[in-house]
């Protein structure tokens, strides 16, 4: 269940306050799964949303993967702002991190990885070559948020589909291993959220994304607050798409999408979820631009990264 509290706006929708909390039980199954299993692998590919870097990231894997080399993907970045694309790739090279820019979908920046994975496991490489180990390949494991596009990018970085995709969280079931090449064998697990979202702001972002299951959501909440989120840093990707105007209500916004994208109800009322969902697919979609949610200089994300690096030290 989603707590909510309703209160009227003036515009003819109510604003809705919801509290995300979604943690179904397969969840806890997976994240047992990745306990159990870490001590199999020797590196972490961590894939996050570029668009919500932080917020697309779980805090549990950083204290899952303590002393594991790491990478992170910052997948879809072609829907992200390219400026803040590499703010992010940045300030995870800073905290000790690899990371480079992909789109799981396209291919791009899959090429790349091979030889990001053999720097990132370069010790390892070269304890097993002192050991007389030779052709020992890489393992890791492959983890990221649900709907991040973790799938896809197996399937892209494999060049067939080995796993399961779709547009709704929760599509790996169970752990698999795909064996690459000779230098690579890549484990699979489902995608988990966190058990509680400490920020609501978190659990917002993750619903823009996709990441929390669309049936527990009240899409027109969901479309006021991504208009809040839009306004100050990409206001014309909004106005240009719809063409209409910015208004200090973004209730009173939502309806002027609805009568501009002919969204109706029976008497001409603005249909205000139809409209909502026409927003928040063209986020999804990238059709309002490349935009970027979340910023470096705004937040602590790497507090916890930054940890299991000097943990990992």
């Amino acid at each position: 269940m989603v707590p909510c509290r309703l209160w009227g706006t003036g515009h003819g929708i109510c604003k809705i306050e919801m509290n995300y909390q979604w943690y179904p039980g397969h969840m806890t199954k997976a994240k047992r799964m990745m306990q159990e299993n870490i001590k199999l692998v020797d590196l972490i590919i961590e894939l996050v949303d570029a668009r919500i870097p932080a917020a697309s990231r779980n805090p549990d894997i950083d204290e899952l993967g303590k002393g594991k080399s790491r990478i992170v993907l910052l997948n879809k970045s072609d829907l992200a702002d390219p400026l803040f694309n590499k703010q992010w790739s940045s300030w995870f090279e800073e905290a000790g991190v690899h990371v480079l820019e992909v789109n799981s979908k396209t291919g791009a920046g899959i090429k790349s990885i091979n030889a990001l994975v053999q720097k990132a496991c370069a010790e390892k490489l070269e304890r097993d070559r002192k050991r007389g180990i030779l052709n020992r390949p890489v393992r890791a494991m492959v983890v990221g948020i649900p709907n991040v596009g973790k799938s896809t990018f197996i399937n892209s970085f494999a060049g067939k589909a080995c796993t399961k995709t779709g547009n709704k969280p929760g599509v790996t079931k169970g752990k698999q291993w795909i064996r690459l090449n000779s230098k690579l064998e890549l484990l699979d697990t489902p995608g988990i959220l966190w058990p509680k979202f400490d920020d609501r702001q978190v659990g917002m972002r993750l619903a823009f994304i996709g990441s929390i299951n669309d049936d527990i959501i009240v899409v027109e909440e969901l479309a006021l607050e991504l208009l809040d989120s839009l306004r100050n840093r990409y206001p014309d990707a909004v106005a240009e798409r719809y063409g209409i105007s910015w208004k200090e209500e973004t209730a009173a916004m939502l309806e002027d999408i609805a009568e501009s994208r002919r969204c109706f109800l029976k008497g001409r009322l603005p249909d205000l979820k139809r409209a909502a969902s026409l927003l928040v697919d063209d986020f999804r979609s990238g059709r309002l631009g490349r935009t970027t949610l979340e910023i470096p200089a705004d937040t602590g994300a790497l507090e916890q990264t930054n940890n299991s690096q000097e943990n990992k030290q």
